[in-house]
């Protein structure tokens, strides 16, 4: 199952960094007028709406793929065993602090001065 979770992992952290940069390259809603002047959109590589309709169907893909591994993740998490008992059961007997050091007392000639 762990491996099964890295995976899942892995591909959900590239889907939203995808959905994040495909985001980041579409134009606005005022990005067209300046294609109605002659700016150069018309001759890329998709022409004036093929990059807009690549862009948003590429979104929506990745969306879709980071959906389902947000839910894959989350049934992956909680079909895990439960584990019992408590976390300090997990640690080793030798790795437990020892005792403080006893603390020296005072010397008696001190003890004699101070008046009772």
């Amino acid at each position: 199952m762990d491996i099964l979770y890295t995976v899942i992992l892995i591909v959900h952290v590239l889907a939203g960094i995808s959905v994040v940069t495909l985001v980041l390259l579409q134009h606005g809603k005022g990005a067209d007028m300046g294609a109605a002047f002659g700016s150069g959109a018309s001759g890329s590589l998709f022409g004036a709406t093929g990059s807009a309709n690549f862009l948003s169907r590429a979104t929506a893909v990745m969306a879709t793929v980071f959906f389902l591994t947000s839910l894959g993740l989350s049934y992956v998490s909680n079909s895990r065993p439960a584990s019992s008992g408590s976390v300090m059961d997990a640690v080793p007997a030798s790795t437990a602090p020892a005792a403080p050091a006893a603390i020296p007392e005072a010397p008696d000639s001190k003890a004699k001065e101070i008046p009772k």
